[in-house]
């Protein structure tokens, strides 16, 4: 049982298996009280039970978050509860076939819960947590934000989003008392790559990380100030050199005559 002393209590979607599962354990020896919201009330459970061992308060939200409803219900509870310091905005889904190849329904219910869920959630974490002047805001996005040219394109597109939200998030809460951070693992083996129809067996497991080291790199990130942790990345300066890249391009994103190479070619 752990002696850690309360760090309040955190939110977490998807809570039931992979990532979120694994960040359950680990918040809880962290000191932090939890909510786990699921799709399988059953699973929940049994995640529940392998977490009275850590001597903290768990409670369990079932929901799913192509449902508007379920949304509402953990946006509420966000809005509401005072005990909530960090919410880990981690539930997901992929589409992994080729887009031509791709059911457009499931496309939709993807965007469903990878975008509008995970807006509506983040907003009511920062509300809170600004409103409190603390608070822990973690967005699970992907490496795929950064390359699009791998996997499906609406899923990698959904995942640029989170990263863009949470940057332009960052910015507009500074000074507020919420540290927000951004997580881009590359293939983690969790159940995801099954459901999306690309099984995690199938790939090249030089490339695949361990759901428990991809969790703790997290950690460490979040530990180290990051806004944007990108877990197999040796080196950070060339994160660096592409947010300075993006600097440089900015001043000239939107000006009022277009560049010379546009230049009409017609004669007077």
């Amino acid at each position: 049982m752990t002696t850690t002393s309360s760090q309040g209590t955190a939110l977490i979607t998807g809570g039931s298996s992979g990532i979120g599962s694994v960040y359950a354990e680990r918040l809880a020896r962290r000191g932090y009280d939890l909510i786990l919201a699921g799709r399988d009330p059953q699973r929940l459970e049994a995640r529940v039970a392998k977490l009275r061992g850590t001597g903290r308060k768990v409670s369990t939200i079932a929901g799913d978050l192509t449902n508007r409803a379920d949304v509402q219900a953990i946006e509420q509870r966000l809005l509401t509860d005072p005990s909530i310091t960090l919410f880990l905005n981690n539930a997901g889904q992929a589409v992994l076939t080729p887009l031509v190849e791709s059911d457009a329904d499931k496309l939709d219910q993807m965007l469903e819960v990878n975008v509008m869920a995970f807006t509506r959630l983040a907003i009511a974490a920062a509300k809170a947590f600004s409103k409190h002047g603390r608070g822990t805001l973690i967005n699970i996005s992907s490496a795929v934000a950064l390359a699009p040219d791998m996997l499906n394109g609406v899923y990698n597109a959904s995942k640029a989003y989170e990263l863009s939200f949470t940057q332009a998030l960052q910015i507009e809460l500074a000074g507020k008392g919420v540290q927000i951070q951004a997580v881009l693992p590359g293939a983690v083996a969790t159940e995801i790559w099954a459901r999306g129809g690309m099984p995690v067996e199938h790939l090249p497991q030089e490339i695949v990380m361990p759901v428990e080291s991809a969790v703790d790199a997290a950690l460490a990130g979040l530990d180290q100030g990051e806004l944007v942790t990108i877990l197999s990345l040796p080196d950070i300066g060339n994160w660096d050199a592409f947010l300075a890249a993006r600097k440089v391009l900015r001043p000239s994103l939107s000006l009022a005559t277009p560049a010379p190479r546009y230049a009409s070619k017609a004669t007077h």
